[in-house]
């Protein structure tokens, strides 16, 4: 099978540090090229394919506005190329999709945040052919999905080869933390459990450029970063991950938004380290209650969890990661859509 796969150019394919979706394209680019496929990545620069690779556009802030140069560059590249393969997967903005709705080539469209249903309804009307749409969890799908469009649960993945199974830890060890430093990602209330804990905290992430995120790093958590019970490591490679998640003795993520789906989850499990959540958007969908971590409302409630935390099971974490959140196993689940369209 002939792959293209279509992202956003602001941030390179994989990333460095930050970017989720990004690394997602990357890790199954790589299974479809060991499974035989032939891939084409269209990225912005600096990106890399393990076949071949298109880059356009560039890199920097992400901007959610409609940028008639950029539409119209991936639309020249699109019309191009979709002679050359048999399926086409947009990561990226939907309107890259638009000018080929009526092309019989199978398109997928994947969402890996909240959807705007009404873009759905009005593409609807246009009534596309051979197009799915997959998101990554069931909580995402459900803002989405409509009567006539065609929706699939795909879950995040983690490449498990690069991630160290580690089955003991030590009970005294630290809590972590990993993702955009944003109000929305609750590190504050990451800080709150592990002082109701007195427990160790290890956060790790970029900083915000958000002029009200940077703010909130620099007023209400800096000052909670003591370098001994709160360190902050910065921003970490896929190397530093791994160890920071690896000895950790559990990952904490109370977010306070509607969250898809994090990497974060099939990463830390890989690890064999447990996950603690609020139970906001996806989360819960990656927690097996009392196997694989706990799930909870608040950061009194977490912070009881965190006492329990040896009651999991880090076998299982690396278990659920294998059978479920792997990226043979996601590969092989947007393969089965691919092949779903006549």
């Amino acid at each position: 099978m002939r792959i293209l796969l279509v992202m956003d150019p602001f941030i390179p394919v994989p990333p460095a540090h930050y970017g989720g979706i990004e690394r997602v394209i990357y890790d199954i680019a790589c299974q479809y090229v060991k499974l035989g496929h032939r891939v084409t990545i269209v990225a912005g620069p600096n990106s890399k394919s393990p076949d071949r690779l298109i880059t356009y556009g560039l890199n920097g802030s992400l901007d959610p506005s409609i940028n008639i140069k950029l539409l119209a560059t991936v639309f020249f590249i699109l019309r191009k190329e979709i002679k050359q393969h048999d399926v086409i997967h947009n990561f990226g903005r939907l309107l890259f999709l638009f000018p080929f709705l009526k092309h019989k080539i199978p398109k997928v469209q994947t969402y890996m945040r909240t959807v705007n249903r009404k873009n759905i309804e009005w593409l609807d009307k246009l009534r596309p052919v051979n197009l799915t749409y997959t998101a990554v969890s069931n909580a995402i799908t459900n803002t989405g999905k409509t009567s006539k469009s065609k929706w699939v649960t795909i879950y995040n993945c983690a490449p498990i080869e690069q991630f160290q199974f580690k089955a003991t830890v030590s009970p005294n060890g630290y809590l972590a933390f990993l993702g955009r430093i944003e109000r929305c990602k609750g590190l504050h209330n990451a800080i709150k459990v592990a002082q109701l804990t007195h427990s160790k905290l290890v956060i790790a992430g970029n900083i915000s450029a958000i002029e009200k995120e940077r703010i909130y790093f620099e007023q209400e958590i800096m000052p909670l970063i003591d370098g001994d019970q709160v360190s902050y490591i910065g921003q970490v490679d896929n190397v530093q991950k791994n160890e920071l998640l690896g000895n950790a003795i559990a990952l904490l993520t109370p977010v306070e938004w509607f969250e898809p789906f994090p990497i974060i989850i099939p990463e830390a499990y890989a690890c064999g380290t447990p996950v603690l959540g609020f139970d906001q958007g996806g989360i819960a969908e990656g927690i097996d209650e009392n196997i694989t971590g706990y799930i909870s409302q608040n950061t009194e409630e977490m912070a009881r969890q965190v006492k329990k935390i040896s009651q999991l099971d880090r076998y299982a974490c690396r278990l659920k990661a294998e059978t479920t959140y792997s990226d043979v196993k996601i590969a092989d689940d947007y393969l089965s859509v691919y092949k779903s369209n006549p």
